[in-house]
């Protein structure tokens, strides 16, 4: 692995991101991370920013690549998930040939959990400690709904992460805790409903797309009857363009009523699912780090309005 590590195309600034463990401090409320596989890169930027500035939510809920920036915010590691994408992501064992023998996806998640633990260890302990809640949503096929599988009571959450940010039509579905599970992206795109049905009056939500982006819906009716087994995941497929969107509509509407605090990207975002060039994911990084940074004020005092009210 780290023999092989220098001849494949990186970063050409990944020396710039910022390293270290996060504080113990921990910030009452709720952070949700939308998924967009490695748009992600933009929400591994706006959660460095908050670690390094000691905000370190009690709660993170994500799906996706949200689920898989957060297992390493909660673990307190900065810049360990940016690291890992901006070095790897042309690994052939991570995304390309390797990924499809051995995980029959382009994207093998296990190089995250078990190769690049090689080269920057994972912390558990913090990630385990009972002080802060993870939630990975992924969906179930059997009904085609969101299902929220939490650390510490998930028999197995990297199953359920691995699940999150899996790939329909073309990665298999995963067993978590005896579910057929595959992308929460099918059902729930950004699970800012999860936090608000939890009680928090504190939510930050983390977009990877700007605040005026939305799919298109198409008017044909799609079968996928790749899904034929299984009608209910098939329904949410052929709804979720549309869910999202109204879930990007909502999401305004709580900024204004300042139920919510988004953080979103500043520019247009061009940087596809399965984006190879490196420069511009490096750059979607620095764009949510320093989106964050510029936010940090309005952001406290979302935070400080919210606990005195």
């Amino acid at each position: 692995m780290k023999h092989r590590r220098h001849t494949i195309q990186t970063y050409s600034q990944v020396d710039r991101i910022p390293s270290g463990h996060a504080t113990d401090s921990v910030t009452p409320g709720c952070i949700v991370l939308e998924g967009g596989a490695f748009r992600g890169l933009y929400s591994q930027g706006v959660l460095d920013a908050l670690m390094e500035n000691g905000l370190n939510f009690a709660c993170t809920i994500g799906t996706s690549a949200g689920a898989l920036a957060g297992f390493n915010y909660v673990a307190g590691q900065i810049g360990r998930s940016a690291r890992a994408n901006l070095t790897c992501r042309h690994h052939p064992d991570y995304v390309g040939r390797g990924a499809l023998l051995h995980a029959h996806s382009p994207i093998r998640l296990d190089f995250l959990f078990e190769d690049y633990n090689a080269v920057e260890p994972f912390d558990e302990a913090a990630f385990r400690s009972p002080g802060r809640r993870y939630v990975a949503v992924a969906t179930d096929c059997t009904t085609g709904r969101p299902a929220y599988f939490e650390k510490g009571k998930c028999k197995d959450i990297f199953s359920a992460i691995k699940a999150s940010a899996s790939m329909p039509y073309i990665s298999p579905m995963i067993d978590v805790d005896g579910t057929p599970c595959l992308d929460g992206g099918c059902s729930c795109k950004i699970p800012y409903r999860w936090a608000l049905d939890e009680g928090f009056d504190r939510i930050v939500v983390v977009r990877t797309r700007e605040p005026e982006y939305r799919k298109k819906v198409s008017k044909r009716r799609h079968r996928f009857s790749a899904y034929g087994r299984y009608p209910g995941f098939a329904a949410s497929l052929a709804n979720s363009n549309r869910d999202y969107n109204r879930q990007c509509d909502e999401i305004q509407k709580l900024e204004k009523e300042g139920r919510i605090f988004v953080i979103a990207p500043s520019a247009k975002v061009t940087v596809g699912r399965l984006e190879g060039d490196m420069e511009k994911l490096g750059d979607l990084y620095w764009l949510g780090y320093n989106d964050t940074i510029s936010l940090l004020d309005p952001l406290r005092r979302y935070l400080d309005l919210q606990q005195k009210g």
